[in-house]
């Protein structure tokens, strides 16, 4: 992982969009079946909204029909950070961008094959690079 992206609040305001930052800084979630990659199956990669780190693969993106962008893994282990989230009272496990500390969604032990893990994650949080078709 490349160096760590550290910036003031004021310099995340600049770079992102308020709805943006609400969800990567201020751990916000988009209402469900609201976001832009929710329904895209094209073949690419996830990159974080935040900092541009490469965070998912299209391989790894299902459909859960929980109303947020679901993958069975991440791009790499070295991809995305976990924390405990107590918030709402319960506990579950945030994933957050490992290179800015960007709140991206949570991850679950219901997931499909190989992994059983379903990361939950906000479409906002992403931008999407789509891979150009060889023909």
């Amino acid at each position: 992982m490349d160096k760590k992206v550290k910036k003031s609040d004021e310099e995340w305001k600049k770079t992102l969009t308020s709805e943006q930052y609400k969800v990567l800084r201020e751990k916000d979630t988009e209402r469900p079946f609201t976001g832009e990659y929710v329904d895209n199956f094209n073949k690419g990669v996830y990159r974080c909204a935040g900092c541009g780190a490469v965070l998912f693969e299209s391989d790894a993106k299902f459909d859960a029909g929980c109303g947020w962008p679901s993958f069975s893994a991440p791009k790499g282990d070295e991809s995305v950070e976990f924390k405990l989230d107590t918030s709402l009272f319960n506990e579950r496990t945030e994933v957050l961008c490992a290179k800015c500390g960007g709140h991206l969604g949570h991850v679950f032990d219901d997931g499909p094959g190989p992994t059983g893990k379903r990361y939950c994650i906000n479409s906002v949080s992403l931008k999407f690079d789509e891979k150009e078709s060889k023909k």
